[in-house]
């Protein structure tokens, strides 16, 4: 993806356990993570579980009042990653291009969802 999306939303809130299972202290996703999950399945991708950072990583803001703001970014920063299957690199581009352009529709299409950008990551 090499993109951002940064939404602001109150429908993602901490889970009940999200804490324990926390690697950044105070910085939630699980309930964002979970959303995305259920609507890229829906669009036919192959998103059999969700877990800390991996694929499309979730990222929240602190949060001062109800509605929390979150960055979502690809997990993987290589263009070309190296498949085993065929013994040869493969370019992730188009799958990565691909994905952001649904994760910036599923956003757009939902009313409780505020896009507030999107863009470049910085290396």
């Amino acid at each position: 993806m090499r993109e951002f999306i940064h939404l602001r939303s109150a429908q993602f809130p901490q889970l009940p356990g999200e804490a324990e299972e926390m690697v950044n202290e105070g910085l939630v996703g699980k309930a964002l993570a979970l959303y995305l999950q259920e609507k890229l399945q829906r669009l036919g991708r192959d998103v059999p579980f969700v877990c800390r950072e991996f694929g499309v990583c979730v990222y929240s803001l602190p949060s001062d009042g109800d509605r929390a703001e979150f960055c979502c970014t690809d997990g993987a920063s290589a263009e070309r990653i190296w498949n085993w299957r065929t013994f040869r690199r493969i370019d992730t581009a188009p799958w990565a291009e691909a994905l952001h352009g649904e994760l910036l529709a599923i956003f757009r299409e939902d009313p409780e969802v505020e896009l507030l950008g999107s863009g470049p990551t910085v290396a």
